[in-house]
């Protein structure tokens, strides 16, 4: 038994901040924000939208493309840095809201590698034959943990959620997955605030070292695509569609030629969407099968990096 991704799903909250908006209360231009990271624009969550909210109505796109009512999903696994609360977990608030009363629920935190982390997990869960149905939603509301006034970081992100529907196949669909972390590197990319006796200590908003992060980032993610190839004997040249974590532009160039990839294979949505954290993997994927590049028999190769440090890679068949 295997596992296969049988749907996808995606949410972008409606309200855009474009570069020009941004310009008017941050120093910082237009051409300043496209020329470092080729972002335009990103989405906004409105006041009274949580993670949760987002997570499932991208979570009833993919249920709805796949034909599976939300009573049949027996596993929900949330990836997120943003959660409504503490606890319990968002995705259990999902299991709720979506009406998935007999999943089992839990989240995953490796920040903007959380979508492919989860999936890895996912896919072990699935092909022993305990899950029939499981969502995998990257959920994001990076708006709230944001210094407006710090033009290397809130220019950079934006808020979104993707989902996936994972289920049993008799071939395999997840071919490979890699994971990796290195905890001393926790200091480039973090949110240093946390929650003592009632009150925040430290910095509760996103510290990146932004040179320190490109350089890792470009070095580890061609690296795992590598290794998740070489496990399942394919080369570059297998893959019908690249969709990295889409954190910049100029690192998902460079990942790609550093693969062998070539740019009209990369599918790339940073432009309209910015950093979307772990949900920027699905909202990709579910962008490129609604406009038909994703078809059926594509081998899709997914990488992401982000803070923890981590990265890994998942090599799909489609």
């Amino acid at each position: 038994m295997f596992s296969k991704i049988i749907a996808t799903g995606s949410y972008l909250p409606a309200k855009i901040l474009t570069n020009d908006e941004l310009a008017q209360t941050v120093d910082t231009s237009d051409e300043w924000i496209r020329t470092r990271s080729g972002i335009r624009a990103r989405r906004i969550a409105a006041a009274d939208e949580q993670t949760s909210d987002l997570a499932v109505a991208a979570a009833r796109e993919a249920l709805a493309a796949a034909g599976v009512a939300a009573a049949e999903v027996d596993l929900i696994v949330v990836a997120t840095t943003t959660p409504d609360m503490i606890f319990p977990s968002t995705a259990c608030i999902v299991q709720d809201k979506l009406g998935a009363r007999h999943a089992a629920a839990f989240d995953l935190q490796a920040v903007c590698s959380g979508f492919v982390y989860a999936l890895s997990v996912v896919d072990r869960m699935v092909a022993s034959g305990q899950y029939r149905h499981a969502l995998v939603i990257g959920a994001e509301i990076y708006s709230r943990i944001l210094n407006w006034q710090d033009r290397t970081t809130c220019v950079l992100f934006g808020d979104g959620a993707g989902a996936v529907l994972v289920s049993p196949s008799q071939t395999p669909g997840i071919l490979a997955t890699r994971l990796h972390a290195d905890g001393s590197r926790r200091a480039i990319l973090n949110v240093p605030g946390q929650v003592r006796h009632g009150v925040i200590e430290g910095d509760p908003h996103v510290h990146m070292d932004g040179p320190a992060v490109f350089k890792m980032a470009v070095q580890v993610m061609a690296e795992v695509c590598e290794e998740t190839l070489a496990m399942a004997k394919l080369t570059a040249a297998d893959i019908d569609w690249l969709v990295p974590h889409q954190a910049n532009v100029r690192i998902i160039d460079a990942t790609g030629r550093r693969l062998g990839v070539p740019a009209e294979k990369t599918i790339v949505t940073v432009a309209g969407q910015g950093n979307t954290s772990a949900a920027s993997i699905p909202l990709a994927l579910d962008t490129a099968v609604r406009d038909g590049r994703i078809r059926p028999g594509h081998v899709v190769q997914t990488v992401g990096v982000g803070g923890g440090f981590t990265w890994g890679s998942a090599l799909i068949r489609w």
